[in-house]
């Protein structure tokens, strides 16, 4: 691809990001943003960059990244801890303000038309041209699984700046060299064993310019990382005195319940007496988009909302099911043609039009819109007055949380102060600002009176962006027990022009997550292609864990199986003769040995495999099932991944077997359909996760193989769907197509 055909068509953000330097200057691109530590600093207090602050009675740490449930917050700290030799533990954590100080660096990586192992000069500069424009944009995002790739660098340099400046800070009371000092526990350690603790340096290390390009400490020599924590919010968790958005309350504050329009539409009528004669419903306000009950209590405004008659716009898009599936298989033309992602050989010669059935194996997959379905639902306290906005709440994106506020209330973006929380699960339902947005509408029509917006269970199913649909048709071929051509089309709508739309950020060009997870799949088949449609006039999609490559990777593990059986080959040792990258060949073996593959299982037990890579993690897994009278039972999954080092064994371990009980329940029963416009799952109990007695043994192996570090929150999840379907299989002969799995067969 030429670099000008890159920048024309291929990046969903704009041509900004490779004219980056030339666009807004090269100064402007390197300047730094500026430290949002230093405003306000009070006296005695020092701060050496974004992250670490410093005053006469304790260290603070900032971690930007917003904890969901995946430990973040204790991985940033240990990054910080580990080059200042803080003890773990002796320092407070702040998720901080938003800033663009906390842009996320590694961004670039899965927004470029580029296999994650491509490292050509091309490639090169689109992500660095990508990193620019998220600079500039000053994008502080937790998503993708990005926060160890952007934090691993810049945090460790980070509090290598900070202990090298407090110790030049005691140089200069001591007279020593320093050289000759040392830090230990949270103090600078003078040769004659003196310890000077850091909070007693910070007023002089504040007039001190803070040392640049300190010498980071060799892996060898970690104290912190490596090794197993205990996470610093795991006790609280444990004992459930964790405070989460939801948990919160303000003096003063007023309950509020909404009721918005499960069409994505307008209100075109109400009537609100049933609601208003309530004795506990205070205010029934109009705010875009539906209708907000304001109430002395979260469960009395729920009441009040549910009490409500609306009459809704209809739905933009297909009312029932049948039609968004059908809208899926029209788009499957030259003109939805988004982009051809892979076209390795010659798919045409090897796979005519006329070919014979017998010698050509073809199939359809669907994979579902699913919902995101966090255990704590949305919710945010805000308060609006002559002074500002002022919002208490949990999201992965702070800075779109106070342009949202500012939309709502007229108020500038710099008026608004964010403070963010530990959220109780997200999945990505917490990149979108809208309920930032409801609940600042509101508290704009109430001034001076902190508001706190509680969504019900059934709203936040009804009015979620669901993951994205998808439909892939495969047409492949083998030949002496090997494969040797395939061809994927997968149509689905753009889930980053959806999402970036809502945010205002213009989204151009193909988008790489309807491919996502086939498309840049490590196979060197002879005659590969990969092309993907985006479909127009469906449901309004959002991120969910791990993006597209749930959908594509399950299209094309699924139908590789079947090409690899029709072969008459193992599942497991084509997979690795194909693989063309030593990394994911590395975890195919890997999880073979730990499953132990080439044993022999009894009749109506079946083991199946799947490899997906998605944000450049390339994670293989094994599922052992068995078929009994009371349906299929899980018995053993086995995962090989590779993320580079390792920086919390318990943690990470902890974070796939999670992936895999997501992914797995997902796979098995979760799916939105529309009825009527409306979504019909609007709770748990039609919406099922894994349950208890149903979780398998998880057995986890990290390789610590790739050039560069990775993240893991994501990358586990997609390769469960296939993998239990190809056991599912294995075990019965029922080649199951379409997700949730439970649509076809029963799960003991």
């Amino acid at each position: 691809m030429s670099l000008r055909k890159f920048t024309r068509r291929a990046f969903l953000v704009g041509s900004a990001v490779i004219a980056g330097g030339v666009a807004f200057g090269v100064y402007t691109v390197r300047r730094d943003p500026e430290n949002p530590l230093a405003e306000d600093l009070p006296e005695g207090a020092a701060t050496f960059n974004p992250w670490v602050l410093i005053d006469a009675q304790k260290v603070t740490l900032i971690a930007p990244h917003a904890d969901k449930g995946q430990g973040v917050m204790s991985v940033q700290a240990a990054l910080l801890a580990e080059e200042m030799d803080l003890d773990w533990g002796g320092f407070e954590v702040s998720f901080g303000s938003p800033a663009k100080a906390y842009w996320n660096t590694a961004l670039g990586d899965d927004s470029v038309p580029f296999r994650a192992s491509d490292d050509s000069r091309l490639a090169r500069v689109a992500r660095g041209g990508a990193d620019i424009a998220f600079k500039l944009l000053g994008m502080q995002v937790t998503g993708g699984s990005t926060t160890v790739p952007d934090s691993f660098d810049k945090l460790r340099e980070a509090g290598a700046m900070a202990r090298e400046t407090l110790k030049a800070a005691a140089a200069r009371r001591s007279g020593l060299a320093v050289a000759d000092l040392g830090t230990e526990s949270g103090a600078v350690l003078l040769p004659d064993g003196t310890r000077i603790p850091y909070t007693e340096l910070a007023a002089e290390a504040a007039a001190i310019t803070p040392v640049a390009a300190p010498a980071l400490r060799d892996p060898s020599a970690w104290r912190l990382l490596g090794q197993p924590m205990q996470r610093l919010d795991i006790v609280e968790k444990s004992t459930g005195t964790a405070r989460y958005g939801i948990d919160l309350a303000v003096e003063g504050m007023v309950h509020a319940a909404v009721r918005l329009s499960p069409h994505r539409g307008v209100v075109l009528s109400y009537d609100d007496s049933a609601a208003r004669a309530l004795p506990y419903v205070r205010q029934v306000l109009q705010i875009p988009g539906g209708l907000a009950v304001i109430a002395d209590n979260s469960w009395h405004a729920m009441q009040g909302a549910e009490a409500l008659e609306v009459e809704w716009a209809p739905a933009a898009y297909p009312p029932e099911q049948a039609g968004h599936w059908q809208r899926l298989a029209d788009s499957f033309t030259e003109d939805a043609l988004d982009r051809t992602w892979r076209n390795d050989g010659d798919v045409q010669a090897a796979l005519p039009a006329d070919a014979p059935a017998a010698e050509v194996l073809a199939a359809e997959y669907r994979s579902p819109y699913v919902a995101h379905a966090p255990l704590e639902p949305l919710s945010a306290i805000v308060r609006v007055d002559d002074a500002g906005v002022e919002i208490w709440s949990g999201h992965q994106m702070p800075r779109e949380v106070q342009k949202a506020a500012a939309r709502a209330t007229g108020i500038e973006p710099e008026q608004v102060r964010f403070h963010n929380h530990l959220i109780g699960g997200s999945f990505g339902h917490r990149l979108e600002p809208e309920f930032i947005s409801h609940a600042s509408a509101i508290a704009n029509q109430l001034r001076g009176t902190p508001v706190k917006l509680i969504y019900r269970r059934e709203e936040d199913f009804a009015t979620d962006f669901p993951r994205h649909i998808a439909m892939g048709r495969g047409r492949g071929a083998v030949r002496d027990g090997q494969v040797v051509a395939l061809d994927l089309q997968i149509a689905a709508p753009s889930v980053t022009r959806s999402q970036m739309g809502r945010l205002g950020i213009p989204a151009a060009g193909p988008d790489n997550q309807i491919p996502a997870g086939a498309w840049n799949a490590p196979y060197a088949i002879p005659d590969f292609r990969v092309r993907a449609y985006a479909a127009e006039g469906l449901a309004p999609v959002s991120s969910w864990r791990a993006v597209g490559a749930n959908g594509a990777g399950f299209i094309l593990e699924g139908f590789l199986d079947e090409l690899i059986l029709q072969a008459g080959a193992d599942p497991l040792a084509e997979r690795i003769r194909l693989a063309s990258d030593p990394v994911a060949r590395g975890v195919l073996e890997a999880v073979g040995k730990m499953s132990g593959w080439d044993g022999v299982l009894p009749k109506g037990r079946g083991r199946g495999v799947a490899l997906v890579e998605s944000f450049g993690v390339p994670v293989a897994e094994v599922v052992e099932v068995t078929a009994t009278e009371g349906g299929i039972r899980i018995d053993k999954v086995f995962v090989a991944c590779d993320v580079g080092p390792v920086l919390d064994p318990v943690n990470f371990e902890n974070l796939v077997q999670g992936g895999v009980v997501f992914g797995l329940g997902a796979a098995m029963n979760c799916e939105i359909t529309y009825a009527g416009g409306a979504a019909e799952q609007t709770n748990f109990d039609s919406h099922e996760g894994m349950r208890l007695y149903q979780c398998p043994e998880i057995h986890v192996q990290s390789l610590g193989q790739a050039a560069k570090i990775r993240g893991i929150g994501e990358p586990p999840v997609p390769p469960t769907a296939p993998a239990l379907a190809n056991a599912i299989f294995a075990a019965t002969g029922q080649r199951i197509r379409e997700l949730p799995l439970y649509r076809h067969i029963d799960f003991a």
